[in-house]
């Protein structure tokens, strides 16, 4: 039987960061590498295509440093609000 894959879905996910990479929030995985134990996404700013990186994916899990999907910065505001509960 074949070994399960991790992040089945991450390429063509969208992230939006918590702070700017290179002036860009918003970023598309469009590959994913497997290196032994570890998986790296290949991330693109959605506005910039020449704006790209590889980045260990377990850090996507991370919600202090990514969102899943593209989050305006009113809702990243929200979302910082709740977590440190500055309301």
């Amino acid at each position: 039987m074949a070994k399960k894959q991790k992040f089945p879905y991450l390429v063509g996910s969208k992230w939006t960061a918590q702070q700017k990479v290179d002036g860009w929030r918003h970023f598309v995985v469009v590959n994913r590498k497997n290196e032994g134990k570890w998986l790296f996404a290949e991330m693109v700013a959605a506005c910039d295509p020449n704006v790209r990186f590889w980045l260990n994916a377990k850090l996507l899990k991370d919600r202090s440093q990514w969102q899943a999907g593209w989050q305006s910065l009113k809702d990243l505001a929200e979302l910082n609000e709740l977590a440190t509960g500055e309301y």
